[in-house]
């Protein structure tokens, strides 16, 4: 099982979603500890990996010796690729 950190701005962009979109979310962060490589994809050009969650996208940092996902950046996928890391 994978472990999962997520940036402070990502833990307070979660908790401003509305209740159905946190628990959209959260279901699928659960589901990454299992098994992320089902879901994520190598974002191009970047070291970083995307994940998909509806209409919000996530960019994750992996760190394969300690078995951690790094939730680096979480916003609505109109924005997301505009933002820097």
């Amino acid at each position: 099982m994978w472990n999962i950190l997520l940036h402070p701005k990502v833990s307070k962009f979660i908790e401003n979603l509305e209740s159905h979109l946190q628990e959209r979310i959260k279901s699928k962060l659960r589901e990454l500890k299992e098994d992320p490589f089902r879901f994520l994809e190598h974002f191009e050009g970047e070291s970083h990996y995307k994940l998909r969650m509806g209409e919000y996208r996530a960019l994750i940092d992996i760190d394969f010796k300690n078995k951690e996902l790094k939730i680096q950046v979480l916003d609505h996928r109109s924005r997301i690729y505009k933002r820097n890391i």
